[in-house]
């Protein structure tokens, strides 16, 4: 009988967060420039990747990844509505 390795939810949960995060970070081309949104942009991009290399290694910290994403998005945007 072949045994399953139990499937941690965490990175499912950290992949949502990061779709959550990838909308704010399309939609914020409403108010921002679109230079301000392409950095944004790469810079979720750069944290996909991250996610996606720590879905097997380290499944509970890809939300964190989400966290951090949706962090950096609340922080760009606040330096642009200071600036």
């Amino acid at each position: 009988m072949i045994e399953r390795a139990e499937v941690s939810p965490w990175p499912f949960v950290g992949m949502a967060g990061m779709a959550c995060a990838f909308f704010l970070y399309a939609a914020s081309l409403l108010f921002a420039p679109w230079w301000v949104v392409l950095l944004l942009l790469l810079a979720w991009a750069a944290l996909f990747v991250v996610a996606c290399a720590w879905w097997t290694l380290h499944p509970r910290w890809v939300p964190a990844v989400a966290v951090v994403a949706l962090l950096l998005w609340a922080g760009g945007v606040a330096l642009l509505s200071a600036g």
